[in-house]
């Protein structure tokens, strides 16, 4: 017999890691966790299309891999494609070439929150 690996538990169990308390929390955080997504759930299945991945090269290519904003070279899951009119404010652009542009994740991030100065905290950002 040994003590259940959840710490500070003192419940004492023959097999595994866990007692049956802790358990059912832990599959319970698993669930959870499992569920978050880079993307917003309802576009999801639009990162996922071919139509997107092709568009998303095209864009990688015509910038030659450098952030449109800083100059660095990006690749891989570092080479993000931002929209610059949202999707959810106009799907009619979400593929159109035009739209789009290359960031490195630092920039993305700065760009991303650039457009909700105002809604998020606005007295930090008054001068």
């Amino acid at each position: 017999m040994k003590y259940c690996d959840f710490n500070g538990c003192r419940n004492k169990i023959k097999r595994g890691f866990y007692c049956d308390e802790h358990k059912r929390s832990r599959q319970s955080i698993k669930k959870k966790q499992s569920k978050k997504s880079i993307y917003h759930n309802k576009n999801k299945p639009f990162y996922n299309s071919k139509p997107w991945r092709f568009i998303r090269t095209e864009i990688y290519q015509r910038e030659k891999g450098c952030c449109q904003k800083c100059g660095r070279f990006v690749f891989g899951k570092d080479a993000h494609v931002h929209h610059i009119i949202p999707i959810n404010d106009d799907p009619t652009l979400k593929l159109e070439e035009n739209n789009l542009k290359l960031l490195c994740p630092k920039c993305h991030t700065i760009e991303e929150n650039e457009e909700k100065k105002e809604k998020v905290f606005p007295s930090y950002f008054k001068k």
